[in-house]
């Protein structure tokens, strides 16, 4: 009989056992859950700091970068994306590895599976900075933060679904053929609705209309949840796999 760590079958077991599904849902939830909460909190006790701007025109939702800034909405935040990131950063490696599965033999599909890969580690890296970094507290970095977000995470979407075309004409799965529906479709809307924060956004800056910040943030909204349902397609495309903790084992006698 082999043994190991702790000398009897039990010790083969697994830690933690967990549906990818699962993992993917409380992935996603965790930053869901701190971005209503955030707006929630600065709408029912900081209408007035968190809809101001520099117009000082009648506006009635705050921008996300508002939200995150104000206390405690920027601790609530905080605490979820800490969360949110690390498994993030997993999900990341098991795309990457997925691709390579796939595209053994495929060079540029493989050369995009690694550009993937760093769009992925750079979006969520953009993320943590724009969240540990205020835009009441160092603007600049907040500022870079949000363009390294934004512009990595098109690319990776971009990437993803160009990929996800090719899985598509090979596919032997209905999951997987759901999967690269949705991400198509949630990338087009993700790219409308970045269009549009940008045209509201330089608008209000160049005319000072009122409400029409007001657009800019529900826009800023439409962009970040279509991000988070994109990520959420990982529910198909990982849907029979499990997520393993296990002790590493130790040399083995017979």
């Amino acid at each position: 009989m082999l043994k190991g760590p702790y000398g009897g079958l039990e010790k083969d077991k697994p830690l933690l056992r967990l549906p990818f599904t699962h993992f993917a849902v409380g992935t996603v939830l965790l930053a869901l859950t701190g971005l209503l909460a955030c707006l929630a909190f600065s709408l029912l006790y900081h209408f007035e700091d968190s809809t101001y701007t520099h117009c000082r025109v009648p506006n009635y939702l705050p921008s996300i970068s508002a939200s995150i800034s104000l206390v405690p909405e920027r601790y609530i935040w905080r605490c979820c994306i800490g969360l949110h990131s690390a498994p993030r950063y997993l999900v990341a490696i098991a795309y990457f590895s997925f691709y390579r599965g796939r595209f053994a033999r495929r060079r540029l599909e493989l050369l995009f599976s690694g550009l993937a890969l760093l769009c992925s580690l750079a979006e969520n890296t953009g993320l943590l900075l724009l969240t540990y970094v205020a835009s009441t507290e160092t603007y600049s970095l907040h500022k870079n933060g949000f363009i390294v977000f934004i512009a990595s995470s098109q690319l990776h979407m971009l990437i993803t679904c160009g990929l996800w075309h090719v899985i598509k004409r090979r596919c032997v799965h209905p999951e997987e053929v759901t999967s690269y529906i949705w991400k198509l479709r949630l990338f087009m809307f993700n790219i409308s609705c970045c269009i549009a924060a940008a045209y509201f956004f330089t608008r209000h800056n160049k005319y000072c209309e009122p409400g029409i910040y007001t657009l800019f943030a529900l826009c800023e909204y439409m962009v970040v949840l279509s991000n988070m349902a994109f990520h959420m397609t990982a529910f198909w495309d990982f849907g029979s796999k499990e997520v393993m903790v296990a002790t590493r084992p130790e040399d083995k006698r017979y």
